[in-house]
Parts: C-alpha cells; sequence; structure tokens
C-alpha cells in the first residue's frame, strides 16, 4: 500500500517527529565480563512449538527475498564475512528503554512549523507548492510500491547527483525491506529555510523546504507503521519539480529512518529481523541470538505477543544517535536501545532494539545474548509505552536475561553488595533518577531492581512475578503498583521493601 496526501494545515497536521522514545535506563550489568561468566556452560534454549516461518515480501508486488539469506539493498544473498568475537570483552556496556521527552538533553523534538500564511496570496502560493510537493511524493511512494526504479529516480533533481546516488540507496532500501506500508505525506512547508547560497547551488530559481511525514510497516513484525518527518527540498525547474534533498535542515532531537542512513544489509529469522549498515556485519549469527532472545522472553512472559523483534545495528556511534533522535555522545556507554518510532508512545507500536555498533562488538556472545534478552523483554511488555516504575521495567528485564544466561550473583551485584556490607544498602526500592546515565547511584539501581524481581519469583513464583508486572502494566490511576502489592502479593510495598533488605544482607553476607 503506497500513498501520499496533501495536508498543509487542519486538524490531523502531524506533529514533529520528537527526540524518540523515552527515560535512558541504563544497565551496568556489562560492565565487567566477570559478570556475564555462567554458572554452567551455555546450551541453546529448546524452540518450543516454534511456527513456520516465510521470507517477508513487499507490498504492490515486490520481489520475494530469498530465505535465510542475508538480503542487501539491491543485492540478494550478500553473505557477511565477520564472525562474532568468542571472548567476553571487558568494555563498560548498558541497555535502556528511549520514551518521549524524558530525556532533558535531546534538544529541540523536531522542524519547526512554518508560519501560517498572513495573505491571501500567500495562502495560495502555499496551496500551490503542496500540490507541486505532494505530486513528486506521490510518484516517489507510488515508485517504491511499484518496483519502479526508473520512476523513482524520474522524482529525483537530475541536477543534484550526489543527492541521486543517496536517492538510489534509499530506494534499495525500501525495496529490501519486507514493507506492507509506506506512506509520504505533505505535512508543511517554509520557502524562506533555503539559503540564497543553496538556491544558487541548485541553480533554480525556486525552491523550498518541505517537511513531509513518512509512514511504513514491517510485514509481519509491525501491528501499526513506524513514523518519521523527513525533510524534503522541493526545487522547481520550469514547469517541473523535483526532490533535491531527503537530509537537509534536520534539527536537534529529530529521529532519523535507518533506511535513510546508508546502505543496508538484512536478514530475517524464524522470529527475527535483523537490519544493518555494515556490511562485514555476522547477520546469522545475530538472527540466531535475536531467536533465542524470543524463545527465553516466551518462556517467561509467555506467548501472547508477537514473538518478533527487529534490530537495527548502526555502523557508525553517530547513526545510532541519529536513530534515536539523540545529542552526540548521549549514548556512549550504553550497549543497546529499545525505541519507538512513533512520535507518541502507544500499545503495540513499532518497536526496535537499537545497539551501540561499539559497545555492542566488544561484547562475547553471552554479553550480546543477555542485552538482546533484556531487550525482548522490553518489546514483550510494552515497556514504552508502560506505566510500570523503572525498578519493575529493569528489574523484570534483567530478571528473564538472567534466567536465560546464568550469571554469578556476587559478580553481577558487586556494587549492590559492597554497599550493604558498608551498610548502605537501599533505603527503598529505585527512584527514577537513579537511573539515569549520569546517576552515580546507576550500578545499584539495577542490581538492586533486578534483585527485587528476584525475590518475588523465589518467594511468590515465577508466575506470580509476570503476574505482578502485568497488574502495575494495566493499572490506570497512580496507585497501580500499590494495588498490585495487595492484590497480587498479597503485601505492601513497606512490608515488601523490609524483606528485600533482609534478603540484600544475607545474599551479601553482611
Amino acid at each position: 500500500m503506497t500513498e501520499v496526501i496533501d495536508e498543509q494545515d487542519g486538524p490531523d497536521k502531524a506533529r514533529p517527529s520528537p527526540a524518540g522514545s523515552g527515560s535512558v535506563t541504563p544497565n551496568p550489568r556489562l560492565a565487567d565480563p566477570k559478570n556475564l561468566e555462567p554458572k554452567h556452560p551455555d546450551h541453546a534454549r529448546p524452540n518450543h512449538e516454534r511456527p513456520q516461518h516465510g521470507a517477508a515480501q513487499h507490498a504492490a508486488g515486490a520481489h520475494q527475498p530469498e530465505h535465510a539469506q542475508p538480503r542487501t539493498a539491491g543485492q540478494l544473498s550478500r553473505r557477511a564475512v565477520l564472525g562474532l568475537a568468542v571472548g567476553l570483552a571487558a568494555s563498560a556496556g548498558y541497555l535502556g528503554i528511549r520514551q518521549i521527552g524524558d530525556d532533558p538533553n535531546t534538544g529541540t523534538a523536531g522542524p519547526t512549523p512554518s508560519s501560517t500564511p498572513s495573505t491571501p496570496d500567500e495562502a495560495a502560493e502555499g496551496v500551490r507548492r503542496a500540490s507541486l510537493g505532494g505530486a513528486v511524493l506521490q510518484q516517489l511512494a507510488d515508485a517504491v510500491g511499484n518496483g519502479d526504479r526508473a520512476g523513482f529516480l524520474a522524482a529525483v533533481d537530475p541536477r543534484s547527483t550526489g543527492f541521486r546516488d543517496e536517492a538510489r540507496t534509499v530506494y534499495n532500501n525500501l525495496r529490501d525491506l519486507p514493507l506492507a506500508v509506506f506512506r509520504m505525506r505533505y505535512v508543511s512547508d517554509d520557502p524562506g529555510a533555503i539559503e540564497p547560497d543553496r538556491l544558487q547551488a541548485l541553480g533554480a530559481t525556486e525552491a523550498w523546504l518541505a517537511q513531509v511525514e513518512v509512514t511504513w510497516q514491517l510485514k509481519d513484525f509491525d501491528a501499526k507503521p513506524a513514523r518519521a518527518i523527513l525533510p524534503v527540498t522541493m526545487v522547481a525547474r520550469g514547469s517541473e519539480t523535483y526532490a533535491a534533498s531527503f537530509s537537509e535542515r534536520f534539527v536537534s532531537g529529530q529521529r532519523r529512518p535507518i533506511w535513510a542512513l546508508g546502505e543496508l544489509h538484512l536478514l530475517d529469522g524464524d522470529h527475527s529481523l535483523v537490519v544493518s549498515l555494515h556490511q562485514n556485519a555476522d547477520l546469522k549469527a545475530y538472527t540466531k541470538l535475536v531467536d533465542q532472545a524470543v524463545d527465553s522472553v516466551t518462556e517467561v512472559w509467555g506467548r501472547k505477543w508477537r514473538r518478533k523483534t527487529v534490530l537495527y545495528l548502526p555502523a557508525k556511534q553517530n547513526q545510532m544517535e541519529q536513530l534515536l533522535g539523540a545529542q552526540p555522545n548521549t549514548y556512549g556507554q550504553i550497549a543497546a536501545v529499545t525505541m519507538a518510532e512513533l512520535d507518541q508512545p502507544q500499545p503495540n507500536a513499532p518497536v526496535r532494539v537499537v545497539a551501540n555498533p561499539k559497545l555492542f562488538g566488544e561484547l562475547g556472545r553471552q554479553g550480546r545474548r543477555i542485552v538482546l534478552t533484556h531487550e525482548t523483554t522490553h518489546i514483550a511488555s510494552n515497556a514504552t509505552a508502560s506505566p510500570v516504575p523503572l525498578w519493575l521495567a529493569e528489574g523484570f528485564a534483567d530478571y528473564v536475561a538472567f534466567t536465560a544466561v546464568d550469571v554469578r550473583t556476587d559478580s553481577a551485584a558487586a556494587e549492590l553488595f559492597k554497599a550493604v556490607r558498608a551498610g548502605k544498602g537501599p533505603k527503598g526500592l529505585p527512584a527514577p533518577e537513579m537511573f539515569a546515565a549520569s546517576s552515580a547511584e546507576l550500578p545499584i539501581a539495577y542490581e538492586s531492581s533486578w534483585l527485587a524481581c528476584r525475590l518475588i519469583a523465589e518467594t511468590e513464583g515465577q508466575a506470580k512475578l509476570v503476574q505482578f508486572y502485568r497488574a502495575v502494566h494495566a493499572s490506570k490511576g497512580q496507585d497501580g503498583i500499590v494495588k498490585a502489592f495487595r492484590d497480587v502479593l498479597g503485601t505492601t510495598e513497606q512490608e515488601f521493601v523490609q524483606d528485600w533488605q533482609r534478603y540484600l544482607q544475607r545474599l551479601a553476607g553482611a
């Protein structure tokens, strides 16, 4: 399905793309390889009742990629050559959820809309530009759906030679993704955004910057379409109008779609789709790890979720930041982030796991499996649009990850146990500010949250822990956690904290 809608103003006007999806919630569990050492050899968990999975195919008559082969944009069956590292890397690494509006360092959330026309003539000019630009977007969207490369490039400015190369890559990427939906919508424009020097370089008498809402949905993976705002430079040459840039005038905090960042390399597994900007990534190894993560999460959470995970592998740090709409170096110590590709958090949003190319690449197989299981737990539990407190969201994700891959408790909770032995153990369950990337209490926040969830599972059973989480997630008011302690666990938060503090003291040998 392809569609473009000309809509300059009105009640459905798209909101600018925000900084992304939620609070940065890093996990220090990967800071030392000892923390990832299993108690006994790792074995792949059985794939219970794994459904048959055919390779996803494009909408509107696109080609069907070869199953179980890496799908490189514009070139099928391109094999990756770089294997996974065998050992565990001694590097800092964190995990996180990213939701909307929680990161104070993301800056402006999206493009600044153009001003409302003040005269009838200006309004008429706006309608004219929207009509011209909308026709270009329609041609681009139709070409993607119909597999018409020539038609796509015919909508691209012939004089913008550098952009034509970029446009070819974008087209190949979009055709290679398993798209069920691709739409482009003309939202607004600003004729004054093109500087005189840029206009002269374009060699055009008229050019303007249009804000375009792009929505796309991955077949078999997304319940709802992803959405982003793309700044598109439009240029008029005589009677013809073309797109001359897809990347001009991005603003701070504006997310960029992965298909606009470079050549993509793809491979799908039984429950996974790995989308890489790194041509040498071992896609087969990554799909296996993601498939294992989905199975591990399902064993704890149950089968009532989509049981699909999309992993984005940026090749460079700045690509991760562009995907997340983040300021430079915001995620330097974060191994992976779970991100909803929407401008507002909502249930069943299209969620991606975005890996940090440096830290994720330094982890060994066990470390990557822990990271991917943690992040997949966030996907299954809808954590990007959930009222659960951070201690429960992150503690539960760690509980599931460390159920899949056993770790030594004394190593995985080393900072917490050190504090407990010194008489400086936690006074209460971790507060949200303890999960900030700059917090000195970050390691203790994660370790204590994990052990709080493990305590529930040990005393009440794993099913009760899941029921507790679901009850808080389904709550409508601020007292959801209070009711869940009472109705599910038969206790109060105060009584639980006291039990948890004694549990920590016993484990720490204090």
